[in-house]
């Protein structure tokens, strides 16, 4: 590791300390890791449209809108190659959570994530990106190493 050193406002320490606390890190060193890399990432995201990346989709939506499960499988199947796996479960008589994961360009996984949320009926839709190296595995397969 290497070791930097960075000096804040004490105000700004204390809200931090706050944060750590609040979210049971073990030290500031662990906290200020976790908001670096969130922060590269975001960058990363912002900077390279044409990366790849590994991603969840979860969405809740009301299984009684109108044609809205086949709307959905419909999208998913257009889409079955960014498609890792898919889990599904009833909230109440009437809403339905599903989680997504994907693989594949940022720039497809977003419009995927997008046509997915835009449908009538889908609520609370949040998509997360961690973009991938990818890397021949020396065999049948390519891995996918996170980028931090």
């Amino acid at each position: 590791m290497e070791r930097i050193t960075v000096s804040i406002p004490p105000t700004l320490a204390a809200e931090f300390d706050r944060l750590i606390e609040a979210r049971g890190y073990g030290n500031r060193s662990e906290a200020f890791r976790d908001l670096l890399r969130r922060e590269l990432e975001a960058q990363r995201l912002a900077d390279d449209r044409n990366g790849h990346c590994i991603a969840t989709l979860s969405y809740v939506y009301n299984h009684h809108e109108r044609d809205l499960a086949e709307r959905l499988t419909h999208l998913a199947h257009e889409a079955h190659d960014l498609s890792v796996s898919t889990m599904h479960a009833h909230l109440d008589h009437d809403h339905c959570i599903e989680a997504v994961i994907l693989r594949g360009p940022v720039a497809e996984v977003r419009a995927f994530a997008n046509q997915v949320t835009a449908e009538r009926g889908v609520r609370h839709g949040s998509l997360n990106l961690v973009t991938v190296e990818r890397r021949e595995g020396g065999h049948r397969h390519t891995h996918l190493h996170p980028r931090t």
